[in-house]
């Protein structure tokens, strides 16, 4: 017999159909192109629209508080309606635009897509703008039933549209460019040297070899690694992480900036710092030959990867070497090279470590990563494929080992009321049902089997499939849709545990320089070295904070990258490539270029000459009605490039019609391609019906220009 619900659950269930006059909502405000607003609140069925005059300053993507004023719906709409009363975080402060300079003020017209007012700038805050100079302005104040107000952040170089692009981007994703001047007054307050005082309250592991291993083209180094052999034996490992929570206080406005950003954004001619960069580049950067303050794991490890021991806390290093990924690799592939005993070990503990984690459940997925070659105005000139090898498992293993140990320390800990220590868990929760069935109905149409009985029967079986596609022709499309349906890793205080990584306890402490979780990490893990353990009664909202801010870097990347995809593409209006279908959908197909992996749609518009297509969504793929042609997921195709739109950030591709595509090996060409069209029918008399045409009835639709109406 089921509960009876509570007063609590009734009012809850209630909520969930609908919204009541004056109720006060918190969500996100969608602005239409038209100028009409819905408030778009979490788990609620339905949004509520609100009028252009009652936004209350409120903009495009600001999280608003909304009263509802039309519970029952308006006339014309038929949704509910409100009044935003509180703008409670911005999206966006800063914009692109054109100052107009008059004799006693200015106004900027922002360049956005959705309606927004001028905002007046003040003569005294123009920054040497001139008349009708692109410049950057920032909100400043704005109040109700006024226009707002602002100033010049910066005047943008004329014709550098790059620059003006990779800003633009980095703005309307909420990310500012740059930093305050109270957080660069309190940087630059913050002395160079290590006082003697700091280093003897710490663990000294200067005599320690110990070296950096990184990018080519890295700036900042937040994580290094030690290594010594005990007298027992084991091996002592230790990973040295930059000890930003000793320059970044609580309170401070360095750490409300850091906080506010939560990330560090990385584009493909530029990195956002989430700290400034006297931070991120020098005092906390483990550069070589320099004493550096880190927090710190130091593990003690024998021959078959165990862990023996682990120590937690904070140290004082002093790296040896900066390696690059590439030097790392030629090492362990050639046997030879500098501290050549010691990068062999570690590397072949961390593919112990890497074969023990999938042992245990952690799923083997793996996606190709796409790097520019730029010139020196970042303009794209080439693409390299970036390929994950043993030099970037070495690292990736220890920090991962980190990482886990850490949380595990923090979640056996409880405050004195037993409950346990808010903490910045990163998780990831088991597939979704729903997505996972069509996945697995396709995987077995590819003869795949697929057990879906219980997480741990999913995580094999996604292991396993992944092994047998290797050099099959559905090889892509089945590890596309596998990360598909994948749920997306957060940062929460309700620890579900890792799914992907196998991990029961998980969180980020190896990045503090670029991720803001991982300052809270290590503020949360010294509070329990030293018994000074409180509640942070606000972790769980900063959890969420941080979750939005790296959706939105996520949101920045692609976007930036989608730029020089198109710019990179525009060298090759009118070329054939190869490529592979990369999504499906009831307009077209997406389709990845093999030489370039430059991801372009062939619109469903373009192939109405051939055959007409329907979309089978379970199968993912496109259909045609007469002819049985099929595109779908990890086919190859032959495209020919028709447009690359940069202000759009879009590429259009066309379907080249070749004697074999992808698995079909009935087309021999264009005339194969439109079987089934019945000849025209001669021309009766006037009035007289055409044999086998029944009157106004049609078997295509009717097409004017050549195009369907």
């Amino acid at each position: 017999m089921s509960k009876k619900p509570t007063k609590k659950n009734k009012n809850k269930s209630k909520k969930k159909k609908g919204f009541t006059d004056q109720d006060t909502l918190k969500g996100t405000l969608d602005i239409t192109r038209s100028g009409v607003g819905y408030v778009i609140v979490p788990d609620h069925p339905s949004d509520v629209l609100v009028r252009p005059g009652d936004f209350n300053t409120a903009l495009h993507g600001d999280t608003v508080r909304v009263r509802v004023v039309n519970a029952g719906g308006g006339r014309s709409s038929g949704r509910q309606q409100g009044k935003v009363v509180e703008v409670v975080q911005r999206k966006q402060k800063e914009f692109m635009g054109k100052i107009e300079i008059g004799k006693n003020f200015a106004f900027f017209i922002p360049d956005v897509d959705k309606p927004m007012p001028d905002i007046f700038v003040p003569l005294t805050a123009l920054k040497d703008a001139q008349n009708n100079d692109r410049v950057i302005v920032r909100i400043t104040e704005w109040l109700p039933n006024k226009k707002p107000n602002g100033e010049v952040v910066q005047v943008m170089q004329a014709g550098d549209v790059n620059d003006m692009a990779m800003k633009d981007i980095l703005m309307q994703n909420g990310f500012p460019l740059e930093f305050p001047d109270d957080v660069i007054e309190e940087t630059a307050r913050i002395p160079d040297t290590i006082p003697q005082s700091e280093i003897d309250n710490r663990k000294d592991v200067r005599d320690t070899l110990t070296f950096t291993i990184d990018p080519v083209d890295a700036k900042d180094f937040d994580d290094a690694i030690s290594i010594r052999v005990l007298k027992n034996g084991y091996y002592e490992i230790g990973v040295h992480i930059a000890d930003v929570g000793h320059y970044v206080e609580p309170g401070t406005a360095l750490d409300e900036e850091a906080y506010t950003r939560a990330t560090s954004v990385y584009l493909p001619d530029r990195v956002l710092p989430m700290l400034p960069e006297r931070i991120s580049n020098e005092l906390c950067s483990l550069r070589p030959h320099e004493d550096k303050l880190t927090f710190s794991a130091i593990f003690q490890i024998n021959d078959k990867g165990d862990i023996k021991n682990y120590w937690l806390g904070k140290t004082v290093i002093h790296s040896d070497h900066r390696f690059t990924y590439e030097e790392v690799q030629e090492i362990i592939e050639q046997g030879e090279g500098l501290y050549r005993d010691e990068i062999v070990l570690l590397n072949t503990l961390a593919q112990k470590f890497r074969k023990q984690r999938f042992r245990k459940g952690a799923i083997n997925f793996s996606s190709q990563e796409v790097r520019f070659k730029l010139d020196e105005k970042g303009k794209p000139i080439g693409i390299v494929v970036k390929e994950s090898k043993e030099a970037h498992q070495l690292i990736e293993e220890f920090m991962l080992l980190a990482n886990r140990v850490v949380a595990e320390s923090v979640s056996k800990v409880k405050l004195p009321n037993k409950k346990e220590v808010p903490f910045p868990y990163r998780v990831h929760d088991k597939p979704d049902e729903m997505k996972l069935e069509p996945f697995a109905a396709l995987a077995r149409k590819y003869g795949h089997e697929f057990d879906t009985k219980s997480p741990e029967a999913i995580a094999k079986s996604f292991n396993q499939l992944l092994k047998d596609v290797q050099g099959k022709p559905e090889q892509h499309v089945l590890e596309q849709l596998g990360i598909r349906t994948m749920a997306k890793a957060i940062y929460t205080a309700e620890n579900i545990g890792h799914y992907g990584l196998g991990f029961k306890y998980y969180c980020h402490f190896t990045s503090p320089i670029r991720r803001y979780p991982d300052v809270l990490v290590h503020r949360v893990l010294f509070d329990i070295l030293n018994d000074k353990v409180e509640a942070d009664k606000k972790m769980e909202q900063k959890c969420k904070h941080c979750s939005e801010k790296e959706r939105s870097a996520m949101e920045s990347e692609r976007a930036a990258n989608k730029y020089k995809q198109v710019e990179y593409m525009q060298n090759f209006l009118g070329d054939e490539f190869e490529g592979v279908i990369s999504g499906v959908a009831s307009f077209g197909f997406w389709v990845e270029t093999v030489e370039h992996k430059c991801e372009g749609l062939v619109s469903i518009n373009s192939l109405s000459d051939y055959d007409d297509f329907r979309h089978v969504e379970s199968d993912y793929q496109l259909v045609g009605m007469r002819s049985g042609r099929k595109f779908r997921m990890g086919d190859k195709v032959r495209i020919k490039v028709v447009a690359a739109n940069l202000t759009k950030r879009q590429l259009d591709y066309e379907w080249v019609i070749t004697a074999t595509t992808g698995d079909d090996k009935v087309e021999a060409g264009l005339q194969q391609l439109r079987p089934a069209r019945p000849p025209k029918a001669p021309k009766g008399p006037r009035g007289v019906i055409p044999p086998g045409k029944e009157a106004g009835k049609s078997s295509r639709p009717k097409k004017k220009n050549g195009k369907k109406k």
